[in-house]
């Protein structure tokens, strides 16, 4: 009996993810990819942006090395090391999921993929086209930024997020448009790089989707930082004069800078997939999917971005490996199924901010009863000896059972420190299983016991 075929369209997080798993199951694999490996929005995007968001880090540490006892330090940006930095790191990790697939025996292609039938698919690729036969398909083909009609876009002066990882050159004053995670990153790392910025948010907060008390503590640090603020503006318009970019709101306010940068959101990669020619529902080019990922024609999966759900890289990493085991023939009987409303997310900022869970303001706006408890890490012993005391711990739990609902952080290494309170959401565990482990001492860990007691 030969075996099972899975062609993946996309070789980012989902998809790399669900080949290797799969083809230790026992699978016959072919991975499609027309621009990187590992993943376009994860090494063209998101690493390079953490790379530099760790280099103002750093510089902001060096600035502040004084609070630490340290005397006669100085520190200021190589933007050309920069570069080499992020495209080494670049090239090591995809030289490492290259490398991953091929010990599994995946199959690689390079080229556009597109489904003809609901079992064939042809890649356009540098040597003509290539027809692939499959049992199982399997779409992870990700998204790019969202350009509005009335942004003049150019690279230069005028970019995307994919322009600025980093731009051609410094930016002397960067007007960042885009109230979401992607925009207060670009707007925390470019103040770190010694930037003017100007932050343009159509609503009357930074991050409008989460904890308001955790957006107030962001915009502080921005205000802090020399950041201009325009809340409630919505850019509708961009003009590209002698050395400036002028923007525009509906409000009649204005931000001139050296350059601009949308960070307005994403829209699928569905286009030249061949969807409606094998049958696949979609809504609003995202691919509609069920509990185990399967789009409306039962063998064909969809993840990642596509899919429409979280666009999150460990989101697309868990959908990959649970479609492996779904179309492998491991989910016959009761599992657990992907709960997206358990996923932890982070932000890097500096401070980070993370969160996980059922957020405080969205169960008052459900009417439902909680308890929620706040320690700050002013209170903290690490966070001191580090000299970094902001933010704060906010734990989330169900009053009647001390069950561990959600919670968020700010502050130094939020995004590794939420993972505590994530296991406990995912496990159903109490407060009183965080307050009674052991835990280091002294240590930023500390705070989630204090908040859990």
């Amino acid at each position: 009996m030969r075996p099972k075929r899975i062609v993946i369209i996309g070789g980012g997080p989902g998809g790399n993810q669900c080949a290797t798993h799969a083809a230790r199951l026992g699978a016959e694999v072919t991975v499609v990819e027309r621009d990187i490996v590992g993943g376009a929005a994860h090494l063209w995007d998101c690493i390079p942006s953490k790379a530099m968001i760790a280099t103002g880090e750093t510089l902001g540490l060096m600035r502040t090395a004084r609070g630490m006892g340290i005397s006669d330090v100085s520190a200021s940006l190589d933007f050309t090391a920069l570069r080499q930095r992020i495209e080494s790191i670049e090239h090591r990790l995809e030289h490492s999921v290259t490398g991953l697939l091929e010990s599994q025996g995946v199959a690689l292609v390079q080229g556009s993929g597109r489904l003809v039938g609901p079992h064939e698919v042809v890649v356009d690729g540098p040597d003509g086209e290539t027809h692939l036969d499959a049992d199982v398909i399997v779409l992870a083909t990700g998204s790019r930024p969202r350009l509005p009609a009335w942004a003049p876009v150019d690279g230069r002066r005028v970019l995307s997020t994919r322009d600025a990882y980093p731009p051609e050159e410094l930016p002397e004053h960067l007007v960042v448009i885009g109230a979401g995670v992607t925009g207060v990153e670009f707007v925390h790392m470019f103040s770190a790089f010694g930037s003017q910025v100007t932050f343009i948010v159509s609503r009357q907060q930074v991050l409008p989707q989460k904890d308001p008390e955790v957006a107030a503590a962001l915009e502080e640090d921005f205000l802090e930082r020399g950041v201009r603020l325009f809340k409630g503006a919505r850019a509708e318009s961009i003009e590209v004069g002698e050395g400036t970019v002028s923007v525009r709101c509906d409000d009649g306010r204005q931000a001139t800078g050296s350059h601009c940068l949308l960070a307005v959101g994403s829209v699928p990669n569905s286009d030249g997939l061949g969807l409606e020619a094998a049958g696949v529902d979609t809504d609003g080019g995202y691919v509609v999917v069920d509990h185990n990922c399967r789009s409306s024609v039962p063998h064909i999966y969809a993840a990642g971005d596509l899919s429409g759900k979280l666009p999150l890289s460990s989101v697309a990493s868990m959908q990959g490996r649970k479609i492996a085991e779904h179309c492998m023939g491991l989910h016959g009987g009761p599992h657990r199924h992907l709960d997206y409303e358990k996923a932890a997310s982070a932000i890097f900022t500096v401070p980070e901010i993370a969160d996980v869970g059922l957020a405080e303001a969205d169960a008052f706006a459900e009417g439902r009863k909680i308890r929620v408890t706040k320690v700050p890490f002013s209170a903290n012993a690490k966070a001191l000896i580090a000299n970094d005391p902001r933010g704060f711990v906010k734990i989330v739990s169900d009053p009647a059972t001390g069950v561990v609902l959600g919670g968020s952080i700010v502050g130094r290494n939020a995004a590794e420190l939420i993972s505590v309170i994530a296991l406990a959401v995912t496990a159903g565990l109490r407060v009183t299983d965080i307050v009674e482990s052991l835990l280091v001492h002294p240590a930023l860990a500390e705070a989630l016991a204090d908040a859990a007691e």
